[in-house]
């Protein structure tokens, strides 16, 4: 099934910013507690030993121009396209009024969801998503902020089935000393034990401390030149939304460079196989 990008459902009512700001809430933490929708099949407990997975940071469904424009269809085109198993979304904008876009994906897709605020936008609430074939035993947001200047967050979930596995989505800082902390922080959490995938925008732009972290930590051997580009969408040449995997392995990995995924969002998605590694 493929959302179209014109299906007037997606467009938000026009109102001022002065207007908007009255429909927030008066305080919106950091890191409050998520939520968490379920629409897929309740007889459907947990992934198996394979499944697919993609990361995609969706540019608050502005499209690949980005600014202020609205087109979240674009988007959850791309998304009805890849027809991942699970997919972590960043930058997802939940706006103060008019239509959700996530709301909605997640409805047209029958997916399960959870959604993890990072921080306060002039529209609404910006932050980190789960989409998933299969509920989610538990989810946790994952406080990455350092300082006020540069909120981040990731969220974190556990799926039950024959294979547990825990599946943390993130959006990482653009710099390297703090997202080095950030990384650690991901890795020493007493949540995030067995088989473990991480996944999203990274902001690897250089291979730094951080990301040596992570290879070392989640993989035998990766080299920047060994990710797929996945920035700028319309000519990719930063690998920035990475798939990481711990007791298990990622095969197939690769950027989807389709016609849509160009005007989706300035990244492209990166998707992959995950192995599930038994007991």
């Amino acid at each position: 099934m493929v959302v179209r990008a014109t299906n007037r459902r997606w467009r938000q009512p026009r109102r001022g910013y002065a207007e908007r700001k009255g429909l927030f809430p008066e305080h919106v933490p950091y890191v409050p507690d998520g939520t968490q929708r379920r629409y897929g099949a309740a007889s459907e407990t947990g992934p198996g030993t394979v499944f697919d997975i993609a990361t995609y940071n969706v540019h608050r469904w502005s499209g690949a121009r980005g600014g202020l424009r609205w087109e979240p269809g674009l988007a959850a085109s791309v998304i009805a396209d890849l027809d991942a198993d699970v997919l972590a979304l960043q930058e997802v904008l939940r706006p103060a009024d008019g239509p959700d876009p996530l709301e909605r994906l997640a409805a047209d897709l029958r997916l399960h969801y959870a959604f993890a605020p990072t921080r306060r936008h002039r529209l609404g609430v910006l932050g980190n998503a789960i989409l998933a074939r299969w509920p989610m035993k538990t989810f946790a947001t994952i406080d990455l902020s350092f300082g006020r200047l540069e909120p981040r967050s990731a969220i974190a979930a556990q799926f039950d089935g024959s294979h547990p596995v825990a599946i943390v989505a993130t959006h990482l800082a653009i710099v390297d000393r703090v997202r080095r902390w950030q990384v650690r922080t991901l890795l020493e959490h007493p949540d995030l034990q067995g088989s473990v995938v991480l996944l999203g925008d990274m902001n690897a732009w250089r291979r730094c401390p951080a990301t040596r972290t992570l290879d070392d930590e989640f993989t035998e051997l990766h080299h920047n030149r060994d990710w797929p580009a996945s920035f700028p969408a319309a000519r990719p040449v930063l690998a920035l939304d990475r798939i990481y995997a711990r007791g298990a392995q990622v095969t197939g990995l690769d950027a989807y460079a389709a016609v849509t995924a160009l005007q989706g969002s300035d990244h492209l998605p990166v998707h992959a196989t995950i192995r599930l590694c038994g007991e």
